[in-house]
């Protein structure tokens, strides 16, 4: 069980009489496929036991009362007359609420005591843990029988329309669909998607973070998913097929690249790459081939740092750092970018050395240690017995 579970058991008791749904809802891990979802790409993302885990029980006056622990803050609001919080962490969760009212589906007023250990901010979406963590818990509170993917789609949705941040459908998607020891690479066009193992004992993976909150991640987000759909226009004047860089390909990019703006051609030309590179790690995980996985990574970085540019000075720090170390097979950035956290795979009897000499060096480069973690693959948003 999540060691958060007995938490906020306790504190919900501590705020409401009755007894509660219990919901762990994780975050995540991307081995390779980065900003290749809002590109209707692919992706190659795992659930992780870091998790956000919410206490829930219907109320029969129509208030939303959320209380939330990491923060120390509560927040109430009617159903129906939703309105942006200064305090930011309200709108994740006043977003999916309005989409099950959007959408026709009968909720009721509930109380609701969440918090986790996901780190917040450094890029293991703790935000789609949160809005899937909800809106399963509110399918099961009020019996809408609502199934995964109608549940992927309004968390989605919640942070597009309420939150402001054009996301793709990754995040939501490996919430629900999780599994454990095993990563799901999705077509993030069709939806389709396809498991493969991850059940390597002599491995590890281990996030790294950098403490550098996401500032710019959000804005820049939308810019380059802006700069992507230019190049699309680009190239469908001369292949009407082409709907998205999902459909492109490095010859067609090439034969006319002159008719692009710099700027906007190295952002196609990294996400093309990065497709290729999610096909071929797939590949790599049947031959459970973690070498080649490994150096897949390293090439995302690079594409990351130098043609898409969302990397910083913190997060090329602490790749740096990793490789620098014996038994790493791989690193990169993971996330949004502009901060956030670097994912590595790492050889299980490395973790102590990397631990050591990654916090030495990082420290030594920007002036603080890095929070690091070492992660597993868990299931994805489900129920867990009262405590």
């Amino acid at each position: 069980m999540n060691a958060q579970v007995p938490v906020i058991a306790a504190k919900f008791r501590g705020h409401f009489p009755e007894k509660p749904l219990l919901v762990v809802s994780p975050g995540r891990i991307n081995l390779i496929g980065e900003h290749t979802d809002y590109n209707e790409g692919f992706v190659l993302p795992g659930a992780t036991d870091k998790a956000v885990v919410f206490a829930v029980s219907p109320r029969p006056d129509g208030l939303c009362h959320f209380v939330s622990h990491d923060f120390n803050q509560e927040f109430r609001c009617e159903l129906g007359a939703f309105h942006r919080s200064p305090l930011r962490w309200p709108d994740y969760l006043q977003g999916v609420v309005d989409q099950f009212l959007k959408a026709g589906h009968r909720v009721g007023g509930f109380n609701c005591v969440f918090g986790g250990d996901i780190p917040i901010g450094a890029g293991m979406s703790s935000s789609a843990a949160i809005e899937g963590g909800l809106a399963f818990a509110l399918n099961v509170l009020f019996g809408l029988g609502l199934d995964s993917l109608a549940l992927v789609k309004l968390a989605q949705k919640a942070e597009n329309e309420f939150v402001g941040v054009r996301c793709g459908i990754m995040d939501q998607f490996i919430n629900i669909h999780g599994r454990e020891k095993s990563v799901l690479k999705l077509d993030c066009r069709s939806l389709e998607f396809e498991r493969f193992p991850f059940e390597r004992e002599d491995l590890r993976i281990v996030i790294s973070d950098t403490l550098v909150r996401r500032e710019l991640a959000s804005s820049e987000y939308n810019v380059r998913r802006a700069q992507c759909e230019a190049g699309v226009s680009v190239l469908r004047m001369h292949d009407p097929s082409v709907r998205s860089l999902r459909d492109a390909t490095l010859d067609l990019l090439g034969e006319h690249r002159a008719e692009f703006d710099p700027v906007v051609y190295r952002r196609c030309d990294y996400v093309v790459r990065e497709n290729i590179r999610v096909g071929d790690a797939s590949a790599a995980l049947v031959r459970n081939d973690f070498a080649v996985l490994g150096g897949l990574m390293n090439l995302s970085h690079a594409g990351l740092r130098d043609d898409y540019e969302v990397s910083s000075v913190e997060l090329d720090a602490l790749v740096e750092a990793a490789r620098r170390v014996p038994g790493v097979l791989g690193a990169r950035m993971m996330g949004a970018g502009f901060g956030g956290c670097t994912i590595s795979l790492v050889e299980a009897d490395a973790v102590p050395e990397f631990e050591a000499r990654v916090a030495r060096d990082y420290e030594a480069a920007i002036g603080r240690a890095p929070k690091i973690h070492v992660v597993r693959i868990e299931a994805g948003t489900h129920a867990v017995e009262g405590v």
